[in-house]
C-alpha cells in the first residue's frame, strides 16, 4: 500500500502565511523521512486559513529540500488556467526534479467574485471544458496531437528527458471515466464524498485502458482526512479544528484544538470520528492499536492501491506523531 500526503499549508491564529509556508516545506522533508510516496500541495484562492495558493511554486521549493519523494499538485484547478501554461510550468518542474513530479488536475470554484477575477476570458460566459483541457495537456506532454491539429507544431518537451505523471482528481465520480480512457491516475476525494468512493474507483478500474500517457497500470487513489494519536481521546480532539472551521466559516485561520473546544457545541464535539459499519466520517481518527482495523476494510472495498492523507493539524508535535502513526499503519496494509 502506497501512502501519500496533500498539504494545505494551514495558517495558525496569530501566525503568518510565511510561517505556514515554511512549516509546509518542512513537512515535505518530514514526509520523505517517514516513507510517504508523494507530497502534493493544494490550490486554494483568497482563503485566510491556507497559504497554498500556487502548487507549482511550492513544488519548486520542496524539490530543493527533498531527494526521493514525489512532489505534485492536489490539484491545479484547470478552470483558472490555459492548458499550455500548466503543461509548460510542470515540464519546467520536471526539469528541476526529474522523475519526481506529479501533475494533479482538478476543477473547483471559490466565491463568484474570486472566480471572476481568476477567469481566463471575461468576454464570454464560463464553460466547463475540463475534459478538453486535460486532453490538451496530454497532447503537449506526449506530443499526442493529431498531425492536423494546429498545436502539433508546438514542442514543449524539447530538451526535457521525462514528463510529469498526470492525475485527475475528483469528488463526484464524473471524471473517473476520463482518467480511465486516458490511462492516467485517478484520485477520489473520499473525505468530501465518502459514499461515492467505491463506485467511482470501480468505474475507473473497470474502464481503464493502457495508453502511453500513464504508467501502464490503473492507479486508483483514495483521499481521506485522517488524524492519529497515542490515545483515542487525543486523536478524536484533533478532528475538532476542521469541524469548527466548517461551523464558524472558512475565512479565518485554522482554529487550535482549544479554540475549537470553546467554539463547538457538545454534540458537534461528540460526532463520530471512527469508521463503524463501513460508514466513513469526514474526519477519521485512531491510534496505533485501532487505525488499521478501521482503514483496511474501507481501502479494500474501494480497490484503492494508494491512500492520500489530508489533515488540519497545526500543532507541530501532534502533527508529526499523527503522520508517523498513519505511515506505520498504512505501510502494514497490503493490497
Amino acid at each position: 500500500m502506497r501512502f501519500s500526503l496533500v498539504e494545505l499549508a494551514p495558517v495558525t491564529p496569530g501566525g503568518s502565511k510565511w510561517d505556514a509556508l515554511n512549516r509546509a516545506l518542512a513537512a515535505a522533508e518530514e514526509a520523505e523521512h517517514l516513507g510517504f510516496h508523494r507530497f502534493w500541495f493544494a490550490e486554494h484562492h483568497h482563503v485566510t486559513g491556507y497559504a497554498a495558493q500556487d502548487p507549482a511554486a511550492l513544488i519548486a521549493a520542496a524539490a530543493q529540500r527533498t531527494s526521493r519523494i514525489r512532489l505534485g499538485s492536489g490539484a491545479v484547478l484547470l478552470n483558472h488556467y490555459s492548458a499550455f501554461s500548466v503543461a509548460e510550468r510542470f515540464l519546467m518542474l520536471e526539469s528541476l526534479a526529474p522523475g519526481r513530479i506529479d501533475l494533479g488536475l482538478g476543477r473547483s470554484t471559490a466565491t463568484p467574485l474570486v472566480d471572476h477575477a481568476l477567469r481566463r476570458d471575461r468576454s464570454s460566459q464560463p464553460a466547463d471544458d475540463f475534459p478538453d483541457q486535460v486532453h490538451e495537456i496530454i497532447g503537449y506532454l506526449h506530443k499526442a496531437f493529431d498531425c492536423a491539429h494546429p498545436f502539433a507544431a508546438i514542442d514543449l518537451t524539447a530538451g526535457i528527458d521525462g514528463v510529469p505523471e498526470v492525475w485527475v482528481l475528483g469528488s463526484s465520480g464524473a471524471s473517473a471515466g476520463l482518467a480511465a480512457r486516458l490511462g492516467i491516475g485517478y484520485t477520489f476525494g473520499g473525505h468530501i464524498n465518502p459514499g461515492r468512493a467505491d463506485c467511482a474507483l470501480r468505474h475507473y478500474r473497470e474502464g481503464f485502458t493502457k495508453t502511453p500517457f500513464g504508467t501502464g497500470a490503473a492507479q486508483p487513489m483514495l483521499a481521506l482526512n485522517i488524524v492519529a494519536a497515542d490515545d483515542e481521546a487525543s486523536a478524536h480532539r484533533l478532528t475538532w479544528p476542521a469541524r469548527a472551521l466548517r461551523a464558524g466559516g472558512r475565512d479565518r485561520p485554522i482554529p487550535t484544538v482549544e479554540q475549537a473546544r470553546a467554539e463547538l457545541s457538545a454534540s458537534a464535539k461528540a460526532q463520530p470520528s471512527t469508521i463503524v459499519g463501513g460508514i466513513v466520517p469526514p474526519q477519521i481518527s485512531g491510534t496505533p492499536a485501532t487505525l488499521r482495523a478501521q482503514l483496511e476494510p474501507v481501502i479494500r472495498a474501494s480497490g484503492a492501491t494508494e491512500v492520500m492523507v489530508q489533515d488540519m493539524v497545526t500543532d507541530a508535535a501532534a502533527r508529526t506523531r499523527s503522520r508517523q502513526i498513519i505511515a506505520e499503519t498504512l505501510q502494514a496494509i497490503t493490497v
